[in-house]
């Protein structure tokens, strides 16, 4: 079981590295936070992407859709202030 925790994770990592650019193209940025037992993707959201109005439609309609096309096993990403 833990072996596929850290796989999991791995993945996600992964996807987040490749939509990383993105966001910082925009002066934000995204960290991993953790994977609960339900499989939901907790991320802070840094930068521009912490204050920005449109945060919420980036997380879920950018980072949540890429996550689940590749990690299938992802129910959902939400943004957690640290």
């Amino acid at each position: 079981m833990e072996n596929s925790r850290e796989e999991l994770k791995e993945k996600v990592l992964n996807v987040l590295d490749q939509v990383r650019p993105y966001l910082q193209a925009d002066g934000g940025d995204i960290n991993f936070i953790n994977i609960t037992d339900d499989n939901t993707v907790e991320v802070e959201l840094t930068g521009a992407c912490g204050t920005c109005a449109f945060s919420t439609v980036t997380l879920k309609n950018g980072v949540e859709n890429t996550l689940k096309k590749v990690v299938p096993e992802i129910k959902e990403v939400v943004a957690v202030n640290l």
